[in-house]
């Protein structure tokens, strides 16, 4: 089992003013996949406030680290900036699946500015802040990531496979 935590990018859930939805949305989605979640956090559409958050996940060996919020166009949507400056390998597919999972869903898919890569040994995917976008882009890359943090971690152990 891999750890997995949720970081929220939402100036406005940041403050209180709006509950966050697509954080507990994403982690119901890993949980059922059978990741541990780990506690997440929601932090305002800030470059440094966000690398920081990812920076700190990967201190702590998070296997995957998924943001959610600040991949549009607005002028404080700026995760795939922070994501893309903290990453030591970047992983275009990964965006690259969930803008063409999207597109079949709605033409708008391709405004997402989403961004993926590998810090230490974390895997770090950005996902919108829409609930059912998030969940959209998520489950359409969920079983590659699977394959992809055995290849960067490893197999998890399986206590059930332990024998005496």
């Amino acid at each position: 089992m891999y750890t997995a935590k949720v970081i929220t990018v939402s100036d406005r859930s940041f403050r209180g003013e709006r509950p966050d939805e697509g954080g507990p949305a994403v982690e119901a989605i890993l949980r059922e996949a059978g990741y541990e979640i780990l506690p997440g956090l929601i932090v305002p559409d800030e470059v440094e406030e966000i690398k920081k958050a990812l920076c700190q996940a990967a201190e702590e060996d998070v296997a995957f680290i998924v943001t959610t919020g600040g991949t549009g166009f607005a002028p404080r949507d700026v995760t795939p900036e922070a994501t893309l400056a903290v990453v030591e390998k970047v992983t275009p597919g990964i965006p690259e699946a969930m803008r063409a999972a999207s597109m079949a869903i709605t033409p708008r898919g391709c405004l997402s500015r989403s961004a993926a890569g590998i810090l230490k040994r974390s895997l770090i995917i950005n996902l919108p802040g829409s609930p059912k976008a998030a969940k959209e882009n998520l489950e359409a890359v969920l079983d590659p990531i699977a394959h992809g943090l055995i290849m960067l971690r490893g197999k998890p152990m399986n206590c059930a496979e332990i024998k005496d």
